[in-house]
Protein backbone atom coordinates (compact mmCIF):
# COMPACT_ATOMS: atom_id res chain seq x y z
CA UNK A 1 0.00 0.00 0.00
CA UNK A 2 1.34 3.13 -0.94
CA UNK A 3 1.08 6.84 1.13
CA UNK A 4 -1.80 8.31 -0.98
CA UNK A 5 -4.22 4.62 -0.63
CA UNK A 6 -3.36 4.47 3.31
CA UNK A 7 -4.01 8.38 3.83
CA UNK A 8 -7.39 7.87 1.73
CA UNK A 9 -8.46 4.84 4.05
CA UNK A 10 -7.24 6.45 7.19
CA UNK A 11 -9.64 9.58 5.95
CA UNK A 12 -12.42 7.15 5.35
CA UNK A 13 -12.62 5.67 9.04
CA UNK A 14 -12.12 8.64 11.01
CA UNK A 15 -15.74 9.81 8.72
CA UNK A 16 -17.45 6.76 9.51
CA UNK A 17 -16.55 7.09 13.17
CA UNK A 18 -17.39 10.48 13.73
CA UNK A 19 -21.30 9.76 11.60
CA UNK A 20 -22.25 6.88 14.18
CA UNK A 21 -22.35 9.47 17.25
CA UNK A 22 -24.16 11.65 15.31
CA UNK A 23 -26.72 9.35 13.74
CA UNK A 24 -26.73 8.12 17.68
CA UNK A 25 -27.26 12.05 18.75
CA UNK A 26 -30.25 12.40 16.00
CA UNK A 27 -32.14 8.90 17.23
CA UNK A 28 -31.98 10.33 21.24
CA UNK A 29 -33.07 13.44 19.58
CA UNK A 30 -36.52 12.14 18.36
CA UNK A 31 -39.70 13.11 20.29
CA UNK A 32 -41.93 10.17 21.79
CA UNK A 33 -45.50 10.10 20.61
CA UNK A 34 -47.55 10.70 23.61
CA UNK A 35 -50.58 8.24 24.52
CA UNK A 36 -54.50 9.01 23.35
CA UNK A 37 -55.87 10.66 26.51
CA UNK A 38 -58.43 8.38 28.55
CA UNK A 39 -61.72 8.28 27.42
CA UNK A 40 -63.57 10.16 30.28
CA UNK A 41 -67.45 9.29 31.23
CA UNK A 42 -69.68 10.97 33.41
CA UNK A 43 -72.11 8.64 35.30
CA UNK A 44 -75.25 9.84 37.02
CA UNK A 45 -75.30 8.32 40.86
CA UNK A 46 -78.35 7.96 42.22
CA UNK A 47 -77.44 7.61 45.57
CA UNK A 48 -78.02 9.66 48.49
CA UNK A 49 -81.05 11.20 50.52
CA UNK A 50 -83.78 13.60 48.85
CA UNK A 51 -86.22 15.82 49.34
CA UNK A 52 -89.24 16.88 46.99
CA UNK A 53 -92.98 17.91 45.90
CA UNK A 54 -95.42 16.19 43.81
CA UNK A 55 -98.87 17.30 42.46
CA UNK A 56 -101.72 15.52 40.10
CA UNK A 57 -105.24 13.76 40.30
CA UNK A 58 -106.36 10.78 42.17
CA UNK A 59 -109.79 9.08 41.83
CA UNK A 60 -111.11 6.85 44.63
CA UNK A 61 -113.66 4.15 44.30
CA UNK A 62 -116.00 3.51 47.47
CA UNK A 63 -118.54 0.95 47.82
CA UNK A 64 -121.29 1.27 50.60
CA UNK A 65 -123.34 -1.40 52.37
CA UNK A 66 -125.37 -0.89 55.39
CA UNK A 67 -125.14 -2.58 58.65
CA UNK A 68 -127.44 -0.86 60.94
CA UNK A 69 -129.71 1.86 61.26
CA UNK A 70 -130.79 3.90 64.33
CA UNK A 71 -129.62 0.26 66.27
CA UNK A 72 -131.74 -2.02 64.20
CA UNK A 73 -129.44 -4.55 61.64
CA UNK A 74 -129.61 -4.20 58.47
CA UNK A 75 -127.77 -5.86 55.62
CA UNK A 76 -128.49 -3.36 52.10
CA UNK A 77 -126.03 -2.42 49.23
CA UNK A 78 -126.51 0.95 48.58
CA UNK A 79 -124.04 1.06 45.31
CA UNK A 80 -120.67 2.10 44.39
CA UNK A 81 -119.16 5.44 43.39
CA UNK A 82 -116.35 6.86 42.33
CA UNK A 83 -114.79 10.11 43.88
CA UNK A 84 -112.44 12.12 41.78
CA UNK A 85 -109.87 15.61 42.22
CA UNK A 86 -106.14 17.12 43.00
CA UNK A 87 -103.51 16.05 45.19
CA UNK A 88 -100.69 17.98 46.52
CA UNK A 89 -97.39 17.17 49.02
CA UNK A 90 -94.44 15.61 49.26
CA UNK A 91 -92.10 13.18 49.92
CA UNK A 92 -88.40 12.09 51.45
CA UNK A 93 -86.03 9.27 51.19
CA UNK A 94 -82.64 7.82 50.30
CA UNK A 95 -81.26 5.87 47.67
CA UNK A 96 -78.42 3.60 47.04
CA UNK A 97 -76.82 2.59 43.59
CA UNK A 98 -75.30 -0.62 43.13
CA UNK A 99 -73.97 -0.94 39.11
CA UNK A 100 -77.20 -0.02 37.28
CA UNK A 101 -79.58 -1.13 40.64
CA UNK A 102 -81.09 1.55 42.70
CA UNK A 103 -82.32 0.69 46.17
CA UNK A 104 -84.38 2.82 48.00
CA UNK A 105 -87.11 3.89 50.80
CA UNK A 106 -89.35 6.79 50.83
CA UNK A 107 -92.09 8.78 52.82
CA UNK A 108 -94.53 10.85 51.08
CA UNK A 109 -97.96 12.92 52.89
CA UNK A 110 -100.23 14.84 51.08
CA UNK A 111 -103.33 16.57 51.02
CA UNK A 112 -106.08 15.59 48.75
CA UNK A 113 -109.64 16.73 47.99
CA UNK A 114 -111.16 13.54 45.89
CA UNK A 115 -114.73 13.91 46.43
CA UNK A 116 -118.00 12.65 44.73
CA UNK A 117 -121.48 11.27 45.83
CA UNK A 118 -124.57 9.11 44.68
CA UNK A 119 -128.01 8.34 45.04
CA UNK A 120 -127.98 5.45 47.84
CA UNK A 121 -129.37 2.33 46.00
CA UNK A 122 -130.47 0.90 49.32
CA UNK A 123 -133.80 -0.74 49.62
CA UNK A 124 -135.30 1.10 52.74
CA UNK A 125 -135.29 4.33 51.12
CA UNK A 126 -136.61 5.54 47.51
CA UNK A 127 -133.64 5.61 45.46
CA UNK A 128 -132.97 9.07 44.59
CA UNK A 129 -134.23 10.78 48.05
CA UNK A 130 -130.54 9.46 50.12
CA UNK A 131 -127.83 10.31 48.40
CA UNK A 132 -124.17 8.87 49.97
CA UNK A 133 -120.75 11.03 49.68
CA UNK A 134 -117.13 10.07 50.11
CA UNK A 135 -114.07 12.44 50.15
CA UNK A 136 -110.34 11.35 50.55
CA UNK A 137 -109.16 14.49 52.59
CA UNK A 138 -105.37 13.20 53.11
CA UNK A 139 -102.93 10.21 52.70
CA UNK A 140 -99.40 8.95 53.22
CA UNK A 141 -97.25 6.41 51.68
CA UNK A 142 -94.59 4.51 53.21
CA UNK A 143 -92.33 2.05 50.74
CA UNK A 144 -89.33 0.67 49.58
CA UNK A 145 -88.18 0.71 46.14
CA UNK A 146 -85.88 -0.92 43.45
CA UNK A 147 -85.35 0.78 40.01
CA UNK A 148 -82.62 0.16 37.39
CA UNK A 149 -80.66 3.24 36.02
CA UNK A 150 -80.10 4.00 32.62
CA UNK A 151 -77.57 6.87 33.25
CA UNK A 152 -79.46 9.41 34.30
CA UNK A 153 -82.34 7.43 33.55
CA UNK A 154 -84.65 5.66 36.50
CA UNK A 155 -87.41 3.43 36.19
CA UNK A 156 -88.52 1.66 39.63
CA UNK A 157 -91.07 0.02 40.83
CA UNK A 158 -92.47 0.37 44.82
CA UNK A 159 -94.72 -1.28 47.60
CA UNK A 160 -95.50 -0.73 51.11
CA UNK A 161 -98.11 0.74 53.44
CA UNK A 162 -100.97 3.52 52.54
CA UNK A 163 -102.54 5.42 55.38
CA UNK A 164 -105.87 7.49 54.41
CA UNK A 165 -108.15 9.86 55.98
CA UNK A 166 -112.09 9.97 54.76
CA UNK A 167 -115.30 11.63 55.79
CA UNK A 168 -118.61 10.48 54.97
CA UNK A 169 -121.82 11.56 55.17
CA UNK A 170 -125.70 10.49 54.55
CA UNK A 171 -127.90 13.42 53.03
CA UNK A 172 -131.59 13.23 52.33
CA UNK A 173 -133.68 16.02 50.26
CA UNK A 174 -136.64 16.64 51.26
CA UNK A 175 -138.96 19.38 50.10
CA UNK A 176 -136.25 20.30 47.95
CA UNK A 177 -134.16 20.85 51.17
CA UNK A 178 -131.05 19.26 51.75
CA UNK A 179 -130.39 17.48 55.14
CA UNK A 180 -127.77 16.26 56.93
CA UNK A 181 -128.70 12.40 57.89
CA UNK A 182 -125.59 11.46 59.81
CA UNK A 183 -121.69 12.01 59.26
CA UNK A 184 -118.23 9.80 59.77
CA UNK A 185 -114.47 9.93 59.62
CA UNK A 186 -112.06 7.17 58.85
CA UNK A 187 -108.66 7.05 59.17
CA UNK A 188 -107.33 2.99 57.68
CA UNK A 189 -104.48 1.13 56.45
CA UNK A 190 -103.81 -0.24 53.66
CA UNK A 191 -101.11 -1.32 51.12
CA UNK A 192 -99.72 0.22 48.14
CA UNK A 193 -98.08 -0.91 45.14
CA UNK A 194 -96.53 2.05 41.98
CA UNK A 195 -94.46 2.01 39.27
CA UNK A 196 -91.93 5.66 38.43
CA UNK A 197 -90.16 6.95 35.77
CA UNK A 198 -87.07 9.84 37.25
CA UNK A 199 -85.28 11.93 34.66
CA UNK A 200 -81.83 13.25 36.40
CA UNK A 201 -82.03 16.97 34.28
CA UNK A 202 -79.10 18.46 36.50
CA UNK A 203 -76.74 17.44 39.05
CA UNK A 204 -78.62 16.83 42.23
CA UNK A 205 -82.07 17.35 40.57
CA UNK A 206 -84.47 14.93 38.90
CA UNK A 207 -87.99 15.24 37.60
CA UNK A 208 -90.51 11.76 37.56
CA UNK A 209 -94.36 10.54 36.86
CA UNK A 210 -95.60 7.77 39.51
CA UNK A 211 -98.41 5.78 39.26
CA UNK A 212 -99.83 4.13 42.76
CA UNK A 213 -102.38 1.93 43.91
CA UNK A 214 -103.66 1.50 46.80
CA UNK A 215 -105.20 -1.39 48.18
CA UNK A 216 -107.55 -0.48 51.44
CA UNK A 217 -109.74 -2.63 51.73
CA UNK A 218 -113.79 -2.63 53.92
CA UNK A 219 -113.98 -0.76 57.07
CA UNK A 220 -116.76 -0.94 59.12
CA UNK A 221 -118.01 2.71 60.43
CA UNK A 222 -120.12 3.98 62.61
CA UNK A 223 -122.04 6.86 61.70
CA UNK A 224 -123.04 9.94 64.13
CA UNK A 225 -126.61 11.28 64.04
CA UNK A 226 -127.18 14.80 62.33
CA UNK A 227 -129.48 17.54 63.74
CA UNK A 228 -132.58 15.66 61.99
CA UNK A 229 -130.83 12.68 61.20
CA UNK A 230 -130.18 9.09 62.76
CA UNK A 231 -127.24 7.10 63.43
CA UNK A 232 -126.06 4.14 60.72
CA UNK A 233 -123.38 1.69 60.86
CA UNK A 234 -121.75 1.05 57.33
CA UNK A 235 -119.56 -1.08 56.21
CA UNK A 236 -117.29 0.49 53.00
CA UNK A 237 -114.95 -0.76 50.45
CA UNK A 238 -112.20 1.54 49.06
CA UNK A 239 -109.19 1.49 46.86
CA UNK A 240 -107.36 4.58 45.12
CA UNK A 241 -105.73 5.59 41.94
CA UNK A 242 -103.13 8.22 41.95
CA UNK A 243 -101.09 9.61 39.26
CA UNK A 244 -98.11 12.58 40.12
CA UNK A 245 -95.56 14.58 39.10
CA UNK A 246 -92.53 15.07 40.86
CA UNK A 247 -89.40 16.94 41.40
CA UNK A 248 -86.85 16.12 44.02
CA UNK A 249 -83.52 17.16 45.12
CA UNK A 250 -80.80 14.65 46.06
CA UNK A 251 -78.02 15.54 48.52
CA UNK A 252 -75.71 12.63 46.95
CA UNK A 253 -73.32 15.50 45.02
CA UNK A 254 -72.40 15.43 41.23
CA UNK A 255 -72.21 13.05 38.54
CA UNK A 256 -69.25 10.27 39.23
CA UNK A 257 -66.34 10.30 36.65
CA UNK A 258 -65.08 7.19 35.22
CA UNK A 259 -62.23 6.48 33.50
Amino acid sequence: MNIRSFCALSLSLATAATSVPAAAADLRAAPRQAPPPAAVVAVYDWSGFYVGANAGYGTTRNCWDFVSIDGIPVTDAEGCHNSSGAVAGGQVGYRWQMGSWVFGAEAQGNWADLSGSAASQGFIIVPGDLTIHSRLRAFGLFTGQVGYAWNNVLLYAKGGAAVVDNSYSHRFTVANQDVLLNSATDTRWGGTIGVGVEYGFAPGWSFGVEYNHLFLGRDTIAFAAGPAGVPSTNNIDQNVDLVTARINYRFGGPPVVRY
